[in-house]
């Protein structure tokens, strides 16, 4: 189903949201305070009670978000970061509530957005709600994914590649951990999930990774070959603030950051582009298809830009030059509040 033909649903509206920054590779223990039209920034600096540890960051992602409607609140823990090591530290450094959570939500299947799930659910399963569910946005999420094995620019023929590994779908039934498939847009308390990202603008799908074919007809399939990943597992988990207009968080944005926005429009009916929040998979992009990709952003005229993970340097220097208002820097243990 293309844009043109997408049927809007109901979503949610909420009075508050709140995202806080659980896991990334930045992390500076002093930052100066810092203010911004709309949204309210709190960074982190030392641990009350633990002056001798702080945050710690690494490659990965994993956001908690909470959201108040009326008197009403709702929270979820997207993406899990590479390694439970660095999650269950920071998520207990930051006193998160793990018995405040509606629910887990995965964004893709890559190790960097699931490491830390099994050693979190390990960790904080019996503090949890009894009920809880894991959203994805399909099936392919617990697909294996393989990745080249870098061996350094001396290196000859042909690229070796290594089992990336997937989610493990078994463990997470038996503790009562339920995957819903998200392939359409999906409600939640307070949120909604995107569905499938339509990949309808100039952007191409990024990351690198590959799968095992699935077509058991194809010649690459019988040969045991690989296949680039298309991600159609990926989505996007939004939120409309009251009065402000749509949020959307994209974990990675391999299906392009543009198309994950303007999915979520076209799935909520809301035109107004509030905020734009997470990995924006630029870092290793072109200048102008940064360029192109800010452009299509200055159109869409969004009131806060968050570029976090894999966003990359060059996209964040090209965010303060042309949209200095927007742009909001992120840090491990940041929180970001709208609606107020």
């Amino acid at each position: 189903m293309s844009l043109q033909t997408q049927t809007p649903f109901t979503a949610p509206v909420v009075d508050q949201l709140s995202i806080r920054v659980v896991v990334d590779s930045h992390y500076e223990l002093i930052l100066p305070k810092e203010t911004h039209r709309f949204v309210k920034i709190d960074h982190v600096g030392g641990i009350p009670g633990r002056q001798m540890t702080t945050l710690a960051g690494e490659w990965g992602l994993s956001l908690h978000l909470e959201s108040v409607m009326g008197d009403v609140r709702a929270g979820y823990l997207l993406d899990f970061g590479y390694t439970p090591e660095i999650l269950n530290r920071n998520f207990s450094l930051l006193d998160i509530d793990p018995g405040r959570l509606n629910g887990l939500i995965l964004s893709h299947g890559h190790r960097d957005h699931f490491g830390g799930l099994d050693g979190f659910v390990d960790n904080l399963r019996n503090a949890m709600h009894d009920e809880i569910s894991l959203f994805v946005g399909a099936t392919d999420a617990f697909r294996n994914r393989w990745i080249e094995e870098k061996l350094g620019e001396e290196s000859d023929g042909d690229p070796t590649f290594v089992n990336w590994g997937a989610p493990d779908r078994s463990a997470l039934l038996q503790r009562n951990v339920t995957p819903v498939c998200c392939d359409n847009p999906h409600v939640l308390d307070g949120a909604f999930t995107s569905g499938y990202i339509q990949r309808e603008t100039f952007e191409e799908v990024t990351g690198g990774s590959k799968v095992e074919s699935v077509d058991h007809f194809s010649q690459a399939e019988r040969r045991g070959e690989l296949e680039p990943d298309s991600h159609p597992e990926e989505h996007a988990t939004c939120y409309i603030v009251k009065g402000r207009g749509l949020v959307v968080i994209s974990s990675c944005g391999h299906a392009g950051i543009i198309n994950s926005i303007r999915t979520a429009m076209a799935v909520s009916g809301i035109d107004k582009l509030h905020a734009v929040i997470g990995g924006f998979h630029l870092m290793v992009s072109k200048p102008d298809y940064i360029e192109h990709t800010i452009d299509e952003l200055v159109r869409l005229a969004p009131d806060v830009v968050i570029p976090m993970h894999c966003s990359g340097r060059n996209f964040m220097e090209s965010m303060r030059r042309r949209m200095p208002d927007q742009v909001v820097g992120s840090n491990v243990g940041s929180r970001f509040t709208f609606g107020l």
